[in-house]
């Protein structure tokens, strides 16, 4: 989703980024109950109301706001669609006054800590949930690997973080999230007019898919940024990168393990996913030669040719040293101790992809490494 720094430990992402939205200072999502994959069609006029829950519970809607009206008209007139249906949706949206603190940068941030963020992600119950799914799945998972090139335990990894296999989807309506992050995203926010027309674009392909009957806007529910299903997937992600991985007719992200896992390797082959590649080498160097601030410059973005590195200070083994496409010095801070350095590769800067963050990147490739040793 979008970053708020690419050094960050954790942050909004991705996934318009990705799809993907995480927030370090917002609190764990309850578990979904999952979404019907139903049809909203424009010529629906009925207001279906959605269950109210604590995570979502608001006091007042859409319906109106001469603002919200005039988004859903000019949605509707770009998108071809009933413009009368769009205001209905959107008028049904209720405001989430919570989901808008959250996106709000913590007022008091605590300390970048790699090892923190890793003990976070990679412990018991994902190793063994991860293998419990990989098993379960394992069939369908090389069929992934095969067709998009990205290894088994990578787009186990991912599920795993990103909902713990599907116990973890959240519980807010996307509607809700959606529009509140469109019409009330707070102006204190650092980069909110940006941040503000991302979430106006998800909405939009909300609505698209909707009309498209290809989900229920008015039942859908996912994270408190709008993410949805396994792979907590942006609709803007849905839409472009989505498969249906168990030839059904459809894409269901919500309860078919197979759409998402086939749509996981999809958005990292789209991203540039090189089969064969690794993620990322070891980082040695004297601190007396290096040239830190000239490699750290580009942050993740892979600069720097082996022969680059190795001018500018880095001491790199043999197979760094082979490898033929940019690289990037990685840093990870560890708190109050000294940081951790990684040499990242193309591959490595796909996974950010999904998360714009290199913590989660390396949350993801260590969870991968520790379920396919443990398989």
């Amino acid at each position: 989703m979008a970053r708020l720094s690419r050094r960050a430990g954790l942050t909004l992402l991705s996934h318009g980024v990705c799809g993907l939205m995480v927030l370090a200072s917002a609190p764990a999502q309850a578990a979904s109950t999952g979404a019907k994959n139903t049809s909203a069609r424009p010529s629906a006029r009925k207001t279906v109301k959605a269950k109210a829950t604590p995570a979502n519970a608001a006091t007042d809607t859409y319906a109106g706001s001469t603002e919200a009206m005039a988004l859903a008209q000019a949605i509707a007139e770009r998108r071809s669609l009933d413009p009368a249906w769009a205001r209905q949706i959107v008028g049904e949206a209720r405001r989430l006054p919570r989901v808008a603190r959250w996106v709000l940068p913590s007022p008091s941030p605590t300390a970048k800590n790699w090892r923190a963020y890793r003990e976070r992600f990679i412990d018991p119950i994902r190793i063994n949930g991860g293998l419990a799914f990989w098993r379960s799945h394992r069939a369908t998972l090389e069929r992934a690997q095969e067709r998009h090139g990205v290894p088994a335990s990578i787009i186990v990894a991912i599920i795993g973080i990103e909902t713990l296999y599907g116990r973890q989807m959240g519980d807010f309506r996307v509607l809700d999230a959606l529009a509140t992050l469109s019409l009330d995203f707070p102006p204190a926010h650092p980069r909110a007019a940006e941040r503000q027309n991302f979430f106006r674009g998800e909405l939009e392909t909300l609505l698209v898919l909707a009309a498209e009957g290809r989900t229920d806007a008015r039942t859908l529910r996912g994270s408190y940024a709008g993410a949805v299903g396994l792979p907590q997937f942006m609709p803007s992600s849905w839409a472009r990168l989505a498969v249906d991985f168990d030839n059904d007719g459809r894409v269901d992200l919500i309860r078919s393990h197979a759409d998402a896992i086939g749509s996981v390797g999809n958005f990292l082959q789209a991203h540039g996913w090189q089969p064969g590649m690794p993620t990322h080498y070891e980082a040695r160097f004297d601190p007396a030669r290096v040239k830190l601030e000239e490699l750290l410059a580009p942050d993740i973005l892979p600069t720097f040719s082996a022969e680059r590195l190795t001018e500018l200070g880095l001491e790199l083994g043999a197979d760094a040293a082979a490898h033929k496409g940019k690289m990037a010095l990685v840093e990870l801070r560890n708190g109050a101790d000294a940081p951790s350095y990684i040499i990242g590769t193309e591959n490595f800067y796909v996974v950010t992809r999904y998360n714009w963050s290199s913590y989660y990147a390396l949350a993801v490739i260590e969870l991968a490494r520790e379920l396919t040793t443990a398989l």
